[in-house]
């Protein structure tokens, strides 16, 4: 079950059945309660929380599946997998969120997907598939289903990003080892873990005289795309729209941001980079520590 303990104004979550894991695995979640420029309170990630505990369960039967594929000879080399790629835009379609899925040519219908949307509380409105170079994409538009609206909470965004990559490696467990959530998630982490600090690359430019255009790229990580966000929302700054890219071991983001309906000067871009750079570069330490 899980448990909550408050420490100063933070709220952190744990699991007393399996706190090891989870730690080991995800860390505490700990948000301070605050008010953002979105205009909603962050809270316990319920979502989030339930996806982890879950994703615990789906690595026993998926180590089955990857074991009888390379005793049967049917597995393909690590090389040969292609680079899961999900994408979280914010940007195309003014009303719905949409969410785009590509793995080569491997993927189906993505029935299941559909269904775990549906039980985030969002329905998918349109749907459509087409191939490229790259391979088959699968493209979602969702809303809320109480409101018919796009998705604007960050929590519920980095939920769906998580309810993908959860369908993904259940169905395709040999993604485990091209993901970055391979490592927590999957059977089969990735071969070569990306050092974040020469992943991580930030930069800051106009984009028009009421807007600043923010892009992030670093090592991925569960829980990455909210707290970019918070980051974001302490130092006042608003997240107009943007996209949040999954890439194999790598998350890149793309955020048009303001500042009282205005362009960031300068000096708070320099303030916005430095905070992403100290939160994003930062050594983790061991909650036992405290």
């Amino acid at each position: 079950m899980a448990m909550a303990s408050a420490s100063g104004s933070a709220l952190c979550f744990t699991d007393a059945s399996s706190s090891r894991a989870i730690r080991r695995d995800f860390g505490a979640l700990c948000f301070a309660p605050k008010k953002t420029t979105f205009g909603f309170v962050y809270k316990s990630l319920t979502n989030l929380d339930r996806l982890r505990l879950s994703s615990l369960k789906l690595r026993a039967s998926n180590a089955t599946a990857v074991e009888n594929g390379k005793q049967d000879g049917s597995a393909s080399d690590s090389d040969k997998v292609p680079t899961p790629v999900v994408i979280i835009d914010q940007d195309s379609d003014p009303d719905a969120t949409v969410v785009e899925v590509t793995f080569g040519d491997r993927l189906g219908a993505l029935l299941d997907t559909m269904n775990a949307l549906k039980n985030l509380g969002l329905n998918v409105v349109k749907a459509n598939v087409y191939l490229d170079s790259s391979g088959k994409h699968n493209k979602f538009a969702i809303t809320k289903a109480d409101s018919g609206r796009k998705v604007e909470d960050p929590e519920l965004l980095e939920a769906i990003r998580l309810t993908v990559i959860n369908n993904l490696l259940e169905f395709h467990p040999e993604s485990s080892s091209q993901l970055a959530m391979g490592a927590a998630f999957g059977v089969l982490p990735p071969t070569e873990l990306v050092d974040v600090d020469i992943a991580t690359h930030i930069s800051i430019e106009d984009d028009g005289p009421d807007r600043s255009l923010l892009y992030v790229e670093t090592a991925d990580r569960p829980g990455l795309l909210v707290e970019l966000m918070k980051i974001i929302s302490d130092i006042s700054v608003a997240v107009e729209s943007g996209e949040f890219d999954t890439e194999g071991l790598l998350a890149k983001v793309k955020f048009h941001v303001s500042y009282r309906n205005k362009a960031l000067i300068k000096p708070l871009q320099q303030v916005l980079a430095n905070s992403m750079k100290y939160f994003l570069r930062r050594p983790s330490t061991d909650e036992s520590s405290f």
